[in-house]
């Protein structure tokens, strides 16, 4: 793959999108866990349940704490330690085309999960904000570049799919998620510029629309 002067492989822009969308689905995650958390104490004692049945998971906890621990690291597909685990093999696979800071904090952001996997580290609010400061970070060092590369369109690329994603498996505004859908035809439009794709409105099926964005990814990737 040759745009903008740079060379991709195939598995080296396979890696950058999952490793854009592993980073913004425990950013996700983690903002949606901290709401849930102040829900459990005040209003529903059942809400981290009802959040994680929206994307197949079975929650089970016996305080407001006992559910941040089980979400982040509990056993169940969700465990953030496990997705970092793949983000840290995509980041390794993909290192020359990182900016060395954001390289740095992944790794740092994937050794802060392991640690509160092992018992290492209590889970908290201390803990969250180091984790999405981190994360912030990643992206930061990302959009501070004066120009973008192919490598940072893939990044980016997998980021507002998974937001697309993410909000569509909450059950939440389907016209909020259509919006991120503007962003990814751009991108789609700057990495194949021949490509045509249908717009989608909020009539339509959710699975209906992340089929669509799925199938203009396998297309750019493989092409």
């Amino acid at each position: 793959m040759n745009q903008m002067n740079q060379i991709l492989t195939a598995n080296v822009a396979s890696n950058l999108y999952w490793l854009g969308r592993y980073l913004e689905r425990v950013e996700a995650t983690l903002l949606e866990i901290d709401s849930v958390y102040d829900c459990i104490i005040d209003v529903n004692f059942d809400a981290g349940k009802k959040l994680y049945s929206n994307i197949g998971i079975e929650l089970e906890y016996t305080s407001a704490l006992t559910f941040m621990r089980e979400a982040i690291v509990g056993d169940h597909s969700g465990n953030m330690k496990t997705l970092l685990d793949f983000a840290r093999e995509n980041a390794i696979i993909s290192r020359s085309y990182i900016e060395l800071e954001a390289f740095g904090s992944i790794i740092q952001l994937h050794d802060l999960f392991v640690q509160a996997a092992a018992g290492e580290r209590v889970i908290d609010f201390m803990f969250m904000d180091e984790a999405l400061s981190l994360i912030s970070e990643v992206w930061g060092e990302i959009t501070r570049r004066e120009s973008r590369n192919v490598d940072d369109y893939f990044l980016m690329l997998g980021k507002y799919v998974e937001k697309v994603d993410f909000h569509l498996r909450l059950g939440k505004n389907k016209e909020y998620a259509i919006r991120f859908m503007d962003e990814i035809d751009r991108i789609v439009s700057i990495l194949a510029p021949d490509a045509t794709f249908v717009p989608h409105n909020a009539k339509e099926p959710s699975q209906v629309i992340l089929d669509s964005i799925n199938n203009k990814i396998t297309k750019i990737i493989m092409e």
